[in-house]
């Protein structure tokens, strides 16, 4: 059956890139709402359902926006830890344009919605089934499929010149268990010259050690180093979590990635619902 949480969650960060202070209150919804995003500090802002066609900017996160160009970005972390725990409906309220950045990961946003429990609701959940192999390639050698799987299955592949980073891989089954002890603490990573450069743009004023992984050359400047094993390609896999949970449903099917990202996660989303014949909407 669909789920929601069993009481309200809040959490209280900062904007990755502006700094700038963020509530956050995940709120339970009735069945059949799915998960829908508002912003709490602009008077009758109408709610924004977390799906593929409301996506409006891939840079660097992914940027829900409305008609009235009124933007909710970097939700690709929570939606993960929601779909990793089969919570099908939520009201998620913001009073930023950004989400808090909180541990970098989706961590804290698991750990609090664990707690908070899960109601069950008096509906089917929705299964998106894969039934035929649709790929997005872009002009970089940068692809993305999606396949049949009878399991939300994820096989994804980064090289990157660090040698800190180099060729990793993620290939595995998704579920509870692996996504709490091997993809929630993952935080994003860069390379130090570029924080260098965000920052004298007037970006990133959010961000720290603490949620997200600096390199160096052949160094790390995080002092505690990484979190958990391959963290780099694992990060990029919740991220991919959560860009698929943008297409509403859960997921029977194989997303296979190399060296992609929000951009190429959301365009094989619209590639998919451009042709009913390359998938069924069953319920579980």
């Amino acid at each position: 059956m669909q789920h929601t949480i069993a009481k309200s969650v809040e959490f209280n960060g900062v904007g990755l890139h502006s700094g700038v202070a963020v509530k956050l209150v995940i709120e339970p919804a009735d069945a059949g709402t799915g998960i829908v995003f508002v912003r709490s500090d602009i008077s009758g802002f109408a709610p924004l359902a977390a799906i593929y066609s409301n996506v409006v900017d891939t840079r660097n996160c992914t940027c829900l926006g409305d008609k009235n160009g009124q933007i909710i970005s970097t939700i690709e972390h929570l939606m993960a830890a929601l779909s990793a725990l089969k919570i099908d409906n939520a009201l998620v309220k913001v009073n930023a344009p950004e989400m808090p950045i909180l541990d970098g990961g989706a961590l804290l946003f698991y750990n609090e919605l664990k707690k908070a429990g899960l109601a069950e609701q008096s509906a089917p959940r929705r299964i998106l089934k894969i039934v035929k192999k649709v790929e997005f390639h872009d002009d970089k050698g940068n692809h993305v499929t999606l396949e049949p799987s009878e399991q939300f299955h994820v096989h994804f592949t980064i090289d990157f010149p660090s040698p800190v980073v180099g060729h990793q891989e993620f290939d595995g089954a998704i579920n509870e268990d692996i996504f709490f002890s091997q993809i929630a603490p993952c935080r994003t990573f860069c390379e130090k010259s570029q924080i260098d450069y965000l920052r004298s743009i007037g970006l990133i004023k959010g961000g720290s050690l603490d949620n997200a992984v600096v390199l160096d050359g052949d160094k790390i400047l995080n002092p505690d180093g990484f979190r958990v094993k391959n963290e780099c390609v694992n990060h990029k896999v919740l991220d991919a979590i959560g860009d698929m949970a943008t297409c509403g449903f859960a997921i029977k099917g194989k997303l296979t990635a190399y060296h992609s990202g929000h951009f190429h996660n959301n365009q094989i989303l619209q590639v998919l619902f451009a042709n009913s014949s390359n998938y069924t909407i069953e319920e579980e």
